[in-house]
């Protein structure tokens, strides 16, 4: 595949840029723009994985049949900001110190405007635009950005459902009461401009986060009396070690909801949430594709984490397993990525970084801590031995393999799981004698740096800044 004239006339602007080129692969177009997609709180209830038939996502399965999605993909850390912090700076939280969302990124180790992934295509030549969360908080970095544009503040009319800390409601107007509207529109004109050179679209979508407030259509796609609810195993958290089950009553929302016995109505506002989002991406692709940049445009959509929906008697993420810690990963790279294609090698976000660096041939930081995963793009099939790998908190980990999950907290206790027989983990092996090559072997891989919290000054934990006991949006 040809690079368009458009891009080949902005290599003679960039003459000057000095790139660190990947081994070439003829068709893929030299300087191809990006557009990166960032959705907050999407777990995979999405079509492509097979988690859960109920979800409606024709437009996400629409992209994942343009190129290569993961169904093996998880975040570095189960909360928001230390997720984007880490993918983001391409530093894990053991190296930054930002475990929560108490802690500005800023204040993290190494995390500066210059180190940022967006900044490495600036420097690049690339035209960096953005709207939306991309960074915990908003977009970040400004020096990142030669053009940026603020949200909307709205304020519609909601019909409020929520179950105590589980919010959502029905938007009593259309979906441009809802801010994600916005940043598919900012998308779409973005897209029908004629760029002199090649860029970098950033877009950061809110839904679904909590509120999970949307218009009444997206409630109607998925009827109350159809839903069903995720697996769950009485007692399932009597052989979890204490630091997993004080992860997961945080909030006591698990209690609330039973209470109430409004779990399906909670359920159904999240797959809604979910199908307001759908159509945004939609809107995204349709302009994608109508556009002069649809045959040399890099395509990479990540959820920032999973989320649980009453699984292992847990809501919200905060916490290391895979509801999580577990989210869409989609790349379309055009003469790389083969349609339609899905791969099951663990991989986690701290790959999004290089990735994107290795495919648009622009130079890699050397401080960057995952590995780029090119070779899959190519070939699902190739060998891949690096686990993925998630933080929470200082010290406690979780390491994802094709078949386990390896678990252990800061005070030593741990959790293994075979997801051959056991895919909601029900049964915690860790205990078993005969598994003790298995956990010897994940462990390998549990990272050797934990510093302390930023801003701590090496002192430890600083105060109100303790995982998930927060309040209000900042919290989730």
């Amino acid at each position: 595949m040809k690079a368009s004239p458009l891009i080949s006339a902005s290599l003679l602007l960039l003459g000057m840029v000095t790139v660190e080129l990947p081994a070439a692969d003829p068709g893929v177009p030299a300087r191809p723009n990006v557009v990166f997609i960032a959705v907050d709180d999407l777990n995979h209830w999405v079509g492509y994985t097979g988690r859960n038939p109920q979800t409606k996502t024709p437009n996400l399965d629409r992209l994942a049949a343009m190129g290569t999605s993961f169904t093996n993909a998880h975040c570095a850390a189960p909360v928001c900001n230390p997720s984007r912090t880490a993918l983001l700076s391409g530093r894990r939280p053991g190296q930054t110190g930002v475990y929560d969302n108490g802690i500005p990124y800023q204040s993290g180790a190494g995390v500066t405007a210059g180190g940022a992934l967006v900044t490495q295509f600036k420097n690049a030549g690339y035209e960096t635009v953005g709207m939306g969360k991309i960074w915990h908080g908003g977009l970040g970095f400004s020096e990142q950005w030669e053009r940026q544009k603020e949200e909307p503040r709205l304020h519609p009319k909601v019909k409020d459902r929520s179950i105590e800390g589980i919010r959502f409601g029905i938007v009593e107007g259309g979906d441009e009461d809802v801010e994600d509207t916005a940043t598919a529109a900012f998308a779409v004109a973005e897209l029908e401009k004629a760029h002199e050179r090649p860029f970098f679209l950033g877009l950061g979508f809110h839904k679904p986060h909590m509120p999970w407030n949307v218009p009444e259509k997206y409630y109607a796609m998925h009827p109350l009396e159809s839903i069903e609810l995720p697996p769950l195993r009485e007692g399932d958290l009597d052989d979890i070690p204490e630091a997993g089950r004080k992860m997961a009553h945080m909030n006591a929302d698990h209690q609330n909801v039973l209470k109430t016995g409004r779990w399906k109505e909670a359920i159904q506002a999240y797959l809604a949430a979910v199908s307001y989002l759908d159509g945004q991406v939609g809107r995204v692709l349709d302009a994608l594709e109508r556009s002069r940049y649809r045959e040399n445009t890099v395509i990479c959509l990540w959820g920032d984490h999973g989320w649980h929906l009453g699984e292992k008697e847990h809501w919200r993420k905060f916490a290391l397993w895979e509801e999580a810690t577990r989210a869409p990963l989609m790349w379309v790279v055009p003469g790389l990525t083969k349609p339609g294609t899905l791969c099951g090698r663990p991989v986690d976000f701290m790959s999004i970084y290089p990735t994107l660096c290795d495919v648009a041939g622009i130079a890699k930081p050397e401080w960057l801590a995952g590995s780029s995963i090119r070779p899959l793009l190519a070939d699902a099939a190739a060998a891949w031995k690096t686990p993925a790998v998630t933080t929470h908190g200082r010290n406690n980990h979780a390491v994802r393999s094709e078949r386990w999950r390896y678990i252990r907290y800061a005070d030593g206790s741990e959790e293994l799981y075979d997801h051959d027989a056991d895919p909601y983990e029900w049964k915690n092996l860790a205990a078993d004698p005969g598994l003790a090559a298995v956990k010897a072997e994940l462990g390998q891989w549990l990272p050797k740096e934990n510093c302390p919290e930023a801003g701590t000054g090496g002192k430890g934990k600083k105060k109100g800044a303790k995982a998930g006991k927060k309040s209000g949006a900042e919290a989730e």
